[in-house]
């Protein structure tokens, strides 16, 4: 160890801020700016709207939501759409490559900036392995799966959480990507831009057709119309009532994942502070309307119990004696899965390189080629990471772990939103003595002060870690309440009731106090409303993952908490700086003292 833990205590450590200058030297900048408004969301776009378009809907339409399918994205939507905003606010303060990680270094503190870092590596990574692996998935039972009879005979695994057998067509098409990535940032967008493009004439083709031979009668289908033995609920448009729509919407929300790709490419982006919080907003609104567009003539045009749950399009098309268009939308799903691979595999180098270039991470991962003007070693790094996960993991399991690191992402970003719209930023500030007298007005801002002091700023902090300590008993309770019975159930119906008035008191005591006034590009509205609802529904998502699930994440970050506390901590460049200046103030004060 290079310092010795006497110059700061663990907590300074571990809540120091990184101090950066808005402006950057010409021909100092390491990361070319090169893309615009249309790049990024045309990024957010091709990392959103994967397979799960043409997927998703069918397995949510035939048996949790019926033709409502279409409402269920509509929730979906509004749910991400709350962690967007989040997004958006945070890329308009620190227009920096490294998305959340970046941000919350420079607002929060660096522990909280390397867990979201780390978090989001492992997002990003365990995705585009997901995504590699439904490629080839999908590629080898198009072929009549001769890569999986091969594999499973002479290369069988058999480890219980590994894949029946390596998957090294996927292993090898990552591998692909990546270099498509180290090629350069322009190249790969245009390159992303094209793949988008197919996958919305693709969508578009799908749209179009189905309002011509969609018919209104199979978003009405009466229950006795429903064939013996199908499962088809009470027909009608919301066959499977208001839980159907809910737990419709709750699969639903991972196929809105990936927007946060844009919040990545911040010193690659012409005018980040107005461009990243626009592309993030549109992606969205653009991934919305194609999901719920394509649910509504999916719907329209087969009856939502006959739907086929792995490839609802192509079957339909095939029923009604459409072929052209069953390979045209058989081809768009490649498209789809490509475009998805490179908006996935796109942002994890650059956080390698933000947390590498601070002193976080290890030092090589930093370097930038003179050529491409892209950290090519991070690049193959995650290329070959992401290669080996999905070569050795079933889909299944990859789908799972992506969810949870994302939910876990989306939940910090929220709670360093609520944190910075408190922060204290005034100079000079007149705080209430601690006598009894001022608990009161201090608690609950009696006095209505439009002024953030440091003690709103303390209260403030402690009703955030109160509200999501009772989100999170909130989350646990509601989870598991339906399959317990007697006083088990009992005791958790007591503890849902009580966690959900602590929700409410925090909530409306976070609303009567001071936030910082602030000149940003972008503002989440309604805050402390749309933070504190995403903490609640992330983390409702998160308890609804398996044991097995939160295991492999748990080990995920742990491994990143070993290279923190045993690398990161001491090589941090903040670390250093203010190390530097402690000692130049100390050796002020001793030649003062002489």
């Amino acid at each position: 160890m290079r310092n010795s833990w006497s110059n700061h205590n663990l907590y300074q450590r571990l809540c120091r801020k990184k101090t950066i200058s808005n402006e950057v030297e010409p021909g100092k900048e390491k990361l070319k700016r090169v893309l615009n408004l249309f790049d990024l969301t045309a990024l957010g776009i091709g990392a959103t709207l994967g397979c799960g378009v043409y997927v998703l809907a069918g397995t949510v339409a035939k048996s949790i939501a019926g033709p409502a399918v279409v409402l269920s994205f509509i929730l979906a939507a509004i749910v991400s759409s709350f962690s967007g905003v989040c997004y958006a606010e945070f890329a308009g303060r620190v227009p920096r490559a490294g998305s959340a990680y970046i941000y919350s270094y420079v607002t929060v503190g660096e522990f909280i900036a390397f867990f979201i870092g780390w978090t989001l590596y492992i997002e990003h990574t365990i995705g585009s392995a997901s995504v590699a692996k439904a490629m080839t998935n999908y590629l080898d039972a198009l072929f009549g799966n001769p890569q999986k009879q091969y594999l499973k005979k002479y290369f069988p695994i058999h480890i219980d959480f590994l894949a029946e057998y390596p998957d090294f067509a996927s292993f090898f098409f990552v591998i692909f990507i990546a270099l498509i990535v180290a090629w350069g940032v322009k190249k790969s967008s245009t390159l992303n831009k094209v793949f988008t493009t197919l996958n919305l004439l693709t969508l578009a083709t799908v749209v179009v057709s189905g309002c011509f031979v969609g018919k209104l009668s199979n978003w009405n289908i009466p229950k006795n119309e429903i064939p013996p033995g199908v499962d088809g609920g009470n027909g009608g448009f919301s066959p499977f009532g208001w839980n159907g729509i809910i737990a419709g919407a709750a699969r639903c929300f991972y196929g809105f994942i990936g927007f946060d790709s844009i919040a990545t490419t911040g010193e690659e982006t012409k005018n980040p502070k107005r461009t990243i919080p626009l592309a993030i907003v549109l992606s969205l609104f653009f991934v919305t309307l194609a999901y719920c567009s394509v649910a509504s003539v999916l719907t329209l045009m087969w009856p939502y119990y006959d739907q086929n749950p792995d490839a609802p399009l192509p079957v339909i098309y095939a029923n009604m004696g459409m072929p052209i268009i069953k390979y045209l939308v058989t081809c768009g799903a490649v498209f789809a899965l490509m475009t998805t691979l490179l908006g996935c595999l796109f942002p994890i180098p650059r956080i390698l390189y933000a947390m590498s270039s601070d002193g976080l991470m290890f030092k090589c991962l930093s370097s930038v080629n003179e050529k491409t003007k892209t950290p090519v070693l991070a690049t193959m790094v995650c290329g070959v990471g992401t290669g080996l996960l999905s070569s050795m993991f079933n889909l299944e399991q990859l789908v799972e772990m992506t969810s949870i690191g994302t939910l876990m992402s989306y939940l910090m970003v929220c709670i360093c939103i609520l944190i910075l719209r408190y922060k204290n930023n005034n100079i000079v500030s007149q705080d209430l003595d601690n006598s009894e007298v001022h608990i009161f007005y201090k608690w609950w801002n009696a006095s209505n002060s439009k002024l953030v002091s440091t003690d709103s700023q303390y209260v403030s902090r402690v009703l955030i870690l109160v509200y999501t300590f009772a989100a999170f008993v909130f989350s646990i309770c509601m989870t598991n309440v339906d399959g317990r019975e007697g006083p088990l159930q009992l005791l958790l119906i007591i503890m849902t009731g009580i966690s959900f008035v602590f929700l409410l008191i925090s909530l409306f005591m976070l609303c009567r106090l001071p936030q910082a006034i602030e000149n940003l590009t972008f503002r989440v509205p309604f805050v402390p409303l749309i933070p504190c609802l995403s903490i609640i529904f992330n983390l409702y998502l998160m308890m609804e993952l398996n044991i097995k699930t939160w295991m492999r994440f748990g080990i995920g970050i742990l491994v990143g908490l070993l290279i923190y506390a045993f690398y990161g901590i001491h090589n941090s460049l903040e670390g250093d700086t203010q190390r530097a200046i402690n000692d130049k103030e100390r050796k002020q004060e001793t030649k003062i003292s002489n």
